[in-house]
């Protein structure tokens, strides 16, 4: 038996203001359960933003969003440059870090996996 994660479940201070940098990374409001906005991607993954602030996190907690190519993470990379904190652009391995509104730590990579 194989179980495939299929969504997040993430405390936020602002609905609105989550679902508008969630949009920049592909996700659409899909549906509502209560005070409760479940956005889907592409892929069905789905991301639940629920109004009830941020719990405490380790400093290494961080959610990661593989892209198919380096320059995808590229573009999205400046884009977003605002907030990216830590990037990195090795032949195998281009990848950055972005804090959303809440202080979620977003990683956006592309690896080689060859």
């Amino acid at each position: 038996m194989t179980v495939d994660v299929n969504h997040l479940h993430l405390g936020v201070d602002d609905i609105e203001r989550s679902r508008a940098f969630y949009e920049r990374l592909g996700f659409r409001e899909h549906v509502w359960h209560g005070d409760v906005m479940f956005m889907r991607n592409d892929h069905g993954f789905d991301l639940a933003l629920a109004p009830h602030g941020r719990g405490a996190m380790p400093d290494w907690f961080h959610v990661g969003c593989r892209l198919d190519v380096p320059e995808e993470v590229r573009k999205l990379r400046e884009a977003l440059d605002t907030r990216v904190f830590a990037s990195g652009d090795e032949p195998d391995f281009v990848w950055f870090r972005v804090t959303d509104p809440d202080g979620y730590q977003i990683e956006v990579y592309w690896e080689d996996e060859t």
